[in-house]
C-alpha cells in the first residue's frame, strides 16, 4: 500500500491507497503534540510500501519515517486530478490558509496564490465565529440558508473581524444573518484570489475542511458564477495527493 499523511494545522489527513490507485484507508485526527508518534502508531499494523509527506508538518514525518516530503501545493493538485481531471483551478480552505492553484491538466500545477497572513480568510475564523455565537460548527456552517438580510464583515485581521461578529450579536441580529456575513466575507476572499487568475474552464474544485461546508460551497459558486464543486474527499485532497506521488515513485524504481 501506498500511504501519504498531510499534517495540517488543525488535522492531520491520512490515506492508503492500492497498486491500482483505489483508496483503501482514510483516518483524519486532530493535530496535537507528537503527532508524529500518533501517525506511526496508526501505521504501526498496515502494509506500508511507501509513505510520502506533506502540510505543514511534514518534516517531522520525514524525520520519523525518513520519507519523501512533496509540498501543500504539488500535493493538492495530484489529489485534484485524481477526482476532477476536467477542473484547471483548485480552491483549497485550510485551518490556518487558503490557496488557489492553478492546474496543467495532467495532475501538476502551474501557478497559484496562497494567504496564510491572518485567519480572517480561512477555517479558522468559521470556527471563532461558531463558537462565539455558541453553535457547533456543522450547524453554523447549515444555518446560512435561512438568512433574510445580507449582513457584512469587512476587516481583513480576524481580530477585528471577531470583534464586528461580537457588535451584530449585540445588536441582536438573527444567527442565521451573521452567519451570512462570517461565510460571505471569506467566499469574498477566496473569490478575489481566484479572480486574479483566467479562469477558462466552468468547473473549479474546492479542497480542504472549508469544502465540507455547504454554504460556503454555494456562495463562492454564486460569486465566481462557475461550478464549484466538492467531491470524494475533500478533506484528504492532499494526503490522497501524497499517496499517489509515492506511487508514482515505486512506479519508477
Amino acid at each position: 500500500m501506498y500511504w501519504g499523511v498531510d499534517v495540517g494545522s488543525t488535522y492531520t489527513k491520512i490515506c492508503g491507497i492500492d497498486e491500482k490507485k483505489q483508496i483503501i484507508d482514510t483516518k483524519v485526527i486532530p493535530t496535537i503534540v507528537n503527532q508524529d508518534e500518533i501517525v506511526k502508531t496508526y501505521l504501526e499494523d498496515k502494509n506500508v510500501e511507501m509513505l510520502v509527506s506533506t502540510g505543514y508538518g511534514r518534516h517531522m514525518i520525514e524525520d520519523t519515517f525518513s520519507c519523501p516530503v512533496i509540498s501543500e501545493i504539488k500535493a493538492h493538485a495530484k489529489g485534484a486530478y485524481y477526482f476532477a481531471q476536467e477542473s484547471q483551478m483548485v480552491i483549497d480552505l485550510g485551518g490556518q490558509d487558503s490557496k488557489v492553484i492553478m492546474l496543467d491538466g495532467n495532475g501538476g500545477f502551474v501557478d497559484f496564490k496562497m494567504n496564510d497572513k491572518c485567519a480572517a480568510g480561512t477555517g479558522k475564523f468559521l470556527e471563532i465565529a461558531s463558537s462565539r455565537m455558541g453553535l457547533e460548527l456543522e450547524e453554523f456552517s447549515k444555518i446560512g440558508f435561512e438568512a433574510n438580510k445580507e449582513l457584512s464583515i469587512s476587516s481583513m485581521c480576524a481580530v477585528f473581524a471577531e470583534s464586528e461578529v461580537i457588535s451584530l450579536i449585540a445588536k441582536k441580529e438573527s444567527a442565521a444573518n451573521i452567519c451570512y456575513a462570517v461565510h460571505d466575507s471569506i467566499a469574498s476572499r477566496l473569490a478575489s484570489m481566484a479572480r486574479k487568475f483566467a479562469i477558462k474552464s466552468d468547473v473549479i474544485l474546492f479542497t480542504g475542511g472549508g469544502a465540507l461546508n455547504g454554504f460556503l460551497l454555494h456562495l463562492l459558486s454564486k460569486k465566481l458564477e462557475k461550478n464549484v464543486i466538492s467531491v470524494g474527499y475533500p478533506q484528504l485532497t492532499g494526503a490522497i495527493g501524497a499517496a499517489i506521488s509515492g506511487f508514482e515513485v515505486c512506479e519508477e524504481l
